[in-house]
């Protein structure tokens, strides 16, 4: 995989960080949201499987190496602004740590 834009165009954070919302790549369901360094990105191009950085344990992570749950790149997309990602990616079994499909199962308020 080969990105079309340099990482070193990206709006970094304060941590020279991006952040990236990855969703089901078939129903769109909004699955995390995580942070990625230049090597996390680069990895993830590599090897076609979402490596993040871990800002509790400053270190890189591929999502699945220890759960199994990967998930597999069909396409990542930079905003306008280009500070955030949306990754879209085939999800293998949970996203979220907590066991649950989507890291988005607290429902904080609803229109009533």
């Amino acid at each position: 995989m080969k990105s079309t834009i340099s990482f070193d165009k990206f709006k970094l954070n304060s941590d020279g960080m991006i952040p990236v919302i990855t969703q089901d790549y078939k129903t769109n369901e909004v699955l995390m949201l995580a942070y990625m360094t230049k090597e996390s990105f680069e990895k993830t191009l590599e090897t076609g499987k979402m490596t993040y950085f871990s800002r509790s344990r400053q270190e890189l992570w591929t999502k699945g190496d220890t759960s199994g749950h990967y998930q597999y790149v069909k396409s990542l997309d930079i905003d306008c602004d280009k500070d955030t990602i949306l990754a879209k990616v085939e999800q293998i079994g949970a996203a979220c740590h907590t066991g649950n499909r989507t890291c988005f199962f607290t429902r904080l308020a609803q229109e009533e």
